[in-house]
C-alpha cells in the first residue's frame, strides 16, 4: 500500500530539531533537582568524565559528571554505593540518549544527615542560640548534679565514677533516657523540663557515647536544642567523642569533649579543694594570731593611757581655770576694744561737727586772702615803668628807627605802594625813596637778583 502523506498544516520535524526541543523543554523544566539511588556500570574515560547508571529496583536513569564539577564535588563513590545527586535534566541530542548532567553528588544517608545538619545549624546560629555571650555560668561548687544519659550506656558509669572520685559530697540525680533511635530526642526533652520543673540540680551533664552522626542525630533535633537554650539550669554537654560536635553541643553552656570531660568540668578535684582548704586553715591562723597581737599590743597602751579618776577630776578643775581666766581676759579685753572704738567713733564725730567745719574753712579762707594779696602786689606794676618800657618797644618797631639806621623805603611813584619785591618794579619806572631826613625820586635802570 502507498504510504500515507502528512497533512499540510501539521508539523514535520527533523530529528535534531525534535531532539534539541525536547532537550530545550527538559533542561527548563527540570534545571535542579536531587535524586537518589545506586550507581552501576561507572566509567571514567581519559578526558576526566565520569559517566555511571543511577538506578533503583524498578527504574534506571544515565548520569553525566563532567570533570569541572568533580573539581568541587568529588566523594569516593563505585559502583554500588548509595548516593545522593543533584543536576538538570537534559538530553544527548547525538544519540537521543535522555541524562541527568550531575552538578553534586554527596552519599546517602549521612550525607543527607549532613545537609540537614547545617541549615538547621544556619537556622538556629542566625537566631542567636548559639550566642556564648548568653549562655549560663557553670556553677564552681554544684551541691546537686543531674545527668541526663542511657541507663545502660559506657557513660554513665564513667560519668559516676568521675564524680565520686572528684567531688564525693556532691548529690547525684540521674534522669534516664534513650540517646538514640526515634524516641530519643523526646525523652531528652522531657528529661530536660522534670529537671526545670523540681529544681533541685545546679547543674545539667547532657551525655552519651560516641558514634556516628546517624547515631547522634537525637543530639540535633531542633527541639533538644531549644529545650536546651530554654533550660534555667546551666546544662554541660558531654556527647560522643572530641571529634563530634552536635547542636546541643554548641547550645550547652559549656561543651565538653567526652562525658568524662564533662563530670570534670562540673566539679573540683576534692584533693585541689584540700590543698586550698589546708591553705585557708593556715593563713586563717597566720590571720588569728596577728590580731591578737594587734589587740593585745591596743590593750596595753589603752591600759597606759588609763588614768586615776582623782588625777582627772584635777585635769577637769585646771582646764576650768584656765576657761574662767580666759573668759576674764577676754572681757577686759572686750572692753578696751569698745573703748578704743568709742574714742574713734567721737573723733569722727567731732571731724563732723559745723563748728569745726567752720573753724577749718576759716583758717582756709584767711590763708587764700593772703596768698591772693601777695600775688596781687606782685603782679601790679608800675605806671612810669610801664611806659618807659612801651615806648621802649614801640621806638624798636618804628619804621624811622629803621630808616635811620641807613635804610629807605621804596614806593611807587604813581600810586605810592611800598616795593618789597623787585620783580614787581619794572625798568624805567619811578620811585620814591624815603630817607631818615628827605626823599630821593629815582629811575629804574636795571633790575638784578641778590647773589
Amino acid at each position: 500500500m502507498p504510504a500515507t502523506l502528512p497533512l499540510m498544516e501539521e508539523i514535520i520535524y527533523t530529528v535534531q530539531e525534535f531532539n534539541h526541543e525536547v532537550r530545550s523543554l527538559l533542561e527548563k523544566r527540570y534545571e535542579s533537582i536531587w535524586i537518589e539511588g545506586e550507581i552501576s556500570n561507572l566509567a571514567t574515560p581519559p578526558s576526566g568524565h565520569r559517566y555511571f547508571t543511577l538506578k533503583d529496583a524498578n527504574a534506571q536513569l544515565r548520569c553525566a559528571f563532567f570533570r569541572q564539577r568533580r573539581l568541587y564535588s568529588s566523594p569516593d563513590i563505585g559502583n554500588g554505593i548509595a548516593v545522593i545527586v543533584r543536576g538538570k535534566i537534559s538530553l544527548y541530542e547525538t544519540r537521543g540518549d535522555f541524562q541527568l548532567i550531575v552538578e553534586h553528588i554527596e552519599l546517602a544517608g549521612e550525607g543527607l544527615l549532613r545537609r540537614r545538619y547545617d541549615e538547621l545549624k544556619n537556622k538556629l546560629a542566625a537566631e542567636g542560640l548559639f550566642d556564648s555571650s548568653l549562655k549560663p555560668i557553670v556553677p564552681e561548687l554544684p551541691t546537686t548534679i543531674g545527668v541526663i544519659t542511657s541507663s545502660s550506656g559506657a557513660a554513665i558509669q564513667d560519668i559516676l565514677t568521675t564524680l565520686k572520685r572528684r567531688y564525693p559530697i556532691a548529690d547525684v540525680l540521674v534522669y534516664p533516657t534513650s540517646v538514640q533511635g526515634s524516641q530519643a530526642a523526646k525523652e531528652i526533652v522531657g528529661a530536660l523540663e522534670r529537671a526545670n520543673k523540681a529544681p533541685f540540680c545546679d547543674v545539667l551533664i547532657l551525655s552519651r557515647g560516641g558514634g556516628s552522626l546517624e547515631d547522634l542525630w537525637s543530639f540535633n533535633e531542633e527541639t533538644v536544642v531549644r529545650a536546651i537554650v530554654a533550660s534555667n539550669i546551666p546544662v554541660v554537654a558531654g556527647i560522643g567523642h572530641e571529634i563530634d560536635i552536635t547542636l546541643s553541643d554548641l547550645a550547652a553552656a559549656y561543651r565538653a569533649a567526652t562525658p568524662t570531660a564533662a563530670a570534670e568540668h562540673v566539679t573540683p578535684d576534692k584533693d585541689e579543694l584540700l590543698e586550698q582548704i589546708a591553705s585557708l586553715e593556715y593563713r586563717t591562723r597566720l590571720s588569728t594570731e596577728s590580731n591578737c597581737q594587734k589587740e593585745g599590743q591596743n590593750i596595753d597602751l589603752l591600759t597606759r593611757r588609763l588614768r586615776h579618776p582623782l588625777e582627772l577630776l584635777n585635769s577637769h578643775k585646771q582646764a576650768l581655770r584656765n576657761l574662767v581666766d580666759r573668759s576674764a581676759f577676754e572681757a577686759i579685753g572686750g572692753n578696751h576694744q569698745r573703748q578704743i572704738a568709742l574714742l574713734r567713733l567721737t573723733q569722727h564725730l567731732h571731724m563732723l561737727s559745723p563748728l569745726s567745719k567752720i573753724e577749718r574753712d576759716r583758717v582756709l579762707f584767711d590763708s587764700l586772702t593772703r596768698r591772693l594779696n601777695l600775688r596781687r602786689k606782685n603782679l601790679t606794676p608800675v605806671p612810669a615803668g610801664i611806659v618807659a618800657a612801651a615806648q621802649g618797644r614801640l621806638q624798636a618797631l618804628s619804621p624811622q628807627h629803621t630808616v635811620g639806621r641807613g635804610y629807605a623805603i621804596l614806593r611807587d611813584f604813581a600810586t605810592g605802594d611800598v616795593i618789597s619785591n623787585a620783580q614787581k618794579a619794572r625798568p624805567g619806572g619811578r620811585i620814591n625813596a624815603e630817607l631818615a631826613n628827605g626823599q630821593l625820586e629815582c629811575t629804574i635802570d636795571k633790575i638784578g637778583s641778590i647773589k
